[in-house]
């Protein structure tokens, strides 16, 4: 398999990138590669004097970088070289099976719609990324591809959503959950309300209804729907709160007795992990034809490592192709009359 890493992408790029690609070839396959893209002399100057396999690990030239400040759409038109725009060409010419960015967000989005396109059937793509709860992982979908989304669009999001929950992370049946302002059906906007209504009429969801925003940790539901503007929202609200809270344990530990916080110590780093997004990798972009993942701009080596073990898994369990069959059985019923 061969996987291409935006080496530019990222708040501590391409240092970080670098060391979590070589830190992840040893827990490949043989033949599978990692491509490395971003200003080839920049790329080798970091490399020189490290041992590593070059079969293996190569490097593509993009002499072009796009900030994370800058205008998607005008950056990428402007910067047609660059290691976020290569990425998603060597993904279109089938030079990558799948393709990893911690770049700048919109641009990807942007970029792999442009080039790689979406699946047959799906309206717009989205953003799904594993929150932890206490039943187990939840997935939330969209945190930011689309911000003015359809009923369509979010109707498709719990479908595609609910096949990675199912194939990739192993929820059986996922409960499927409409983010609202209330459980009670008479709350929420007409886009939620015209959204529930597609998601109970679709027999093969496991549609329990609107959920709020403190439900998602309780474990309510495997899978959350909702649009982009508000999933981003929760997404970076959740790291803040999970941050603060963990800083506050370990001052009142450190204040109530130095030695206490110690023996706290290992159980506060395995709560923290499962809340960490470093464990995860990257988030997949769900209805684009190929494997597209996604990471936080403040990714270290480790989110690198485990987004392209992310990458290969997804890219095996054919996550594409079940949400291609579902989206053709949507199709039949449309015609059949079964749905608007």
């Amino acid at each position: 398999m061969r996987i291409a890493v935006d080496a530019m992408g990222g708040d501590f790029a391409p240092d970080e990138i670098i060391a979590g690609a070589l830190e992840v070839l040893p827990q490949l396959e043989k033949d599978d590669t990692v491509l490395l893209v971003g200003p080839q002399e920049t790329l080798e100057t970091k490399l020189a004097g490290i041992s590593y396999d070059r079969e293996r690990l190569s490097i593509v030239d993009a002499p072009d970088v796009i900030g994370m400040d800058e205008k998607p759409i005008d950056s990428l038109r402007k910067k047609p070289r660059s290691s976020i725009g290569i990425l998603a060409k060597l993904a279109k010419l089938d030079k990558a099976d799948a393709v990893i960015s911690a770049g700048n967000t919109g641009a990807c989005v942007a970029a792999f719609q442009m080039r790689m396109r979406n699946l047959p059937g799906v309206n717009r793509p989205g953003i799904a990324v594993v929150f932890p709860s206490l039943t187990g992982p939840v997935t939330i979908c969209d945190v930011g591809a689309n911000i003015a989304c359809k009923p369509i669009n979010l109707y498709q999001y719990g479908l595609m959503a609910s096949i990675y929950s199912q194939h990739f992370l192993g929820v059986q049946n996922p409960k499927v959950g409409l983010m609202s302002i209330g459980e009670e059906e008479a709350k929420g906007n007409e886009i939620v309300k015209k959204t529930r209504d597609l998601l109970r009429a679709d027999p093969r969801l496991n549609f329990i209804g609107n959920i709020e925003g403190r439900d998602i940790f309780r474990g309510v539901c495997d899978v959350v729907v909702c649009e982009g503007f508000v999933g981003n929202v929760i997404l970076k609200l959740t790291e803040g709160a999970v941050d603060g809270l963990f800083r506050a344990i370990e001052q009142e530990l450190m204040q109530e007795k130095p030695e206490l916080a110690l023996m706290f110590k290992p159980i506060i780093m395995r709560v923290y992990r499962k809340h960490d997004y470093n464990e995860y990798g990257g988030a997949p972009l769900l209805g684009i034809d190929g494997t597209a993942l996604i990471c936080h701009g403040a990714s270290k080596a480790r989110t690198i490592r485990n987004a392209v073990l992310a990458a290969k898994n997804c890219h095996t369990q054919k996550i594409n192709d079940k949400i291609m069959e579902c989206l053709s059985e949507d199709r039949v019923r449309t015609m059949d009359g079964e749905k608007d």
